[in-house]
């Protein structure tokens, strides 16, 4: 079987060396469909189906497709010449032992390291949601308020309404793979490989026409508007959700909602303010052990130093009159004491077993004698 440095990828998918990633997929794709062994019943068609699978495999990734052209320009390694401390063969093309286009477990599997591609794959997925934040003041979100908002999302296409096909309602069986989501490669030396399918995506799947404005995908991006009524009484973090304004699904499925987060200043806490109420929470279990066993003047450093730190990060930012904002005061020393509270019930432990130990020695040695 020749190997890599033998055989002329570009020549097997009939393209220019300086093809682009997209002339190399539709090259793939219409050599796969009159060369795949279900369809074409020539007795070298499953031969040529695999070389074919292997030049798209390596020329359809950027970093494969580089190392490959540099083997073929006369300079094996690309890089010059391999060294190694452990002595034995060098990979050079990033590790040892390893498949120099990254096929199997030494490599990041087919396509890893490359960007997502567009192709015709039926992949139904629902929709996300849009998170918006919309800021008012603490008066306006205690009396309500209506506002309009013009905002960025995929919605359904509407050529195709959302299906990915112009002409047909229904997705067809992938002819490239023949259903199963991934097609075998036999790269020579390294053996067979199983790889995703280019077309389907893995998913065994196609669009049987694909629509040209939405690519397949049934959605494109697009401006919406909504109107969102604030209700009287909102606070800081609230959320107004409006159903089914989100993303637009894939191929016909549910879309997200639209989710507005209604954010006022003057209830919030700033980052530096949390971290120094976190501060001071974490000191407080070391205040109460130590005035409960009587070491205060030991942990006092563990004390002092927090409390200080965290007094200066949540003065330098200025305090708020707001009661939102003193409530999530005092879950910020709560979430802080929670963290100290462990790690002094840990110094409790060690301090009892270590005075343990030292009276059980003591009174053993006595023994002894």
């Amino acid at each position: 079987m020749a190997s890599m440095n033998d055989k002329d990828y570009y020549g097997i998918l009939g393209v220019e060396k300086d093809a682009s990633t997209e002339e190399i997929r539709k090259a793939f794709q219409t050599k796969a469909r009159k060369l795949h062994p279900d369809v074409n019943k020539e007795p070298d068609a499953e031969e040529k189906f695999k070389e074919v699978s292997e030049a798209y495999a390596v020329l359809s990734d950027p970093d494969k497709r580089k190392r490959y052209d540099a083997m073929r320009s006369g300079s094996p390694f690309g890089y010059g010449a391999p060294t190694s401390s452990q002595g034995g063969y060098a990979d050079p093309f990033g590790g040892f032992g390893g498949s120099p286009f990254g096929w199997g477990p030494f490599g990041g599997g087919f396509g890893g390291s490359s960007a997502r591609r567009k192709s015709r794959a039926y992949n139904p997925r629902a929709g996300a949601d849009v998170i918006y934040e919309l800021t008012v003041d603490a008066e306006t979100a205690s009396k309500g308020t209506r506002r309009g908002v013009t905002y960025q999302r995929y919605a359904p296409c509407d050529v195709c309404h959302g299906s990915g096909s112009v002409e047909s309602e229904h997705s067809e069986t992938c002819p490239t793979c023949g259903g199963r989501g991934h097609i075998t490669v036999d790269t020579g030396i390294f053996g067979v490989m199983a790889m995703t399918c280019p077309e389907c995506e893995g998913t065994g799947r196609v669009v049987a026409n694909p629509c040209q404005a939405c690519g397949g995908s049934g959605r494109t991006l697009s401006a919406s508007e909504v109107v969102v009524d604030v209700p009287a009484g909102s606070h800081d973090g609230d959320e107004v959700r409006l159903t089914g304004m989100g993303n637009a699904g894939t191929n016909g499925s549910s879309s997200g909602d639209f989710v507005c987060r209604v954010c006022v200043p003057e209830e919030r806490l700033t980052r530096s303010q949390a971290s120094g109420f976190n501060f001071i929470g974490f000191a407080l279990p070391f205040l109460v052990l130590g005035l409960l066993t009587q070491t205060l003047s030991s942990l006092l450093f563990i004390v002092v130093v927090p409390i200080l730190i965290g007094g200066y990060l949540v003065v330098r930012d200025g305090l708020r009159k707001s009661v939102r904002w003193w409530r999530n005061a005092g879950v910020a020393i709560a979430n802080g004491a929670s963290n100290g509270f462990m790690i002094a019930l840990v110094f409790t432990l060690m301090f009892s077993c270590t005075a343990g130990l030292g009276r059980g020695g003591y009174m053993g040695y006595g023994r002894l004698w």
